[in-house]
């Protein structure tokens, strides 16, 4: 097992304001893993993010962080038919930035 993965809660916090993200969580088995970070990140009210834009938002994230990140959306984990799949992520998911 590698060691606590720690993100720069800076970065984060201006990468959040710029991209007008309300709430960033990492998923828990992303924070001790080597493999790449499993991101989950919901959008201001009103905000429309297509799947280009996303995959923008992965490619700066993992620049930004020197690490592999995948996003997944609050609202497209919320949407999932599968409701073990949406309990296993919202569970695992540990907060790193919150705008109100």
């Amino acid at each position: 097992m590698s060691a606590h993965f720690e993100i720069p809660r800076d970065v984060v916090a201006d990468f959040c304001r710029r991209h007008q993200i309300r709430r960033l969580a990492l998923l828990r088995e992303s924070l001790t893993s080597e493999e790449g970070l499993d991101v989950l990140v919901e959008f201001d009210s009103g905000v429309k993010v297509g799947l280009l834009q996303l995959a923008r938002l992965e490619r700066e994230l993992s620049e930004a962080l020197d690490r592999s990140a995948h996003l997944l959306t609050y609202r497209g984990v919320e949407r999932s038919a599968n409701p073990l799949f949406k309990e296993a992520i919202i569970d695992s998911a540990v907060l790193q930035y919150e705008h109100k």
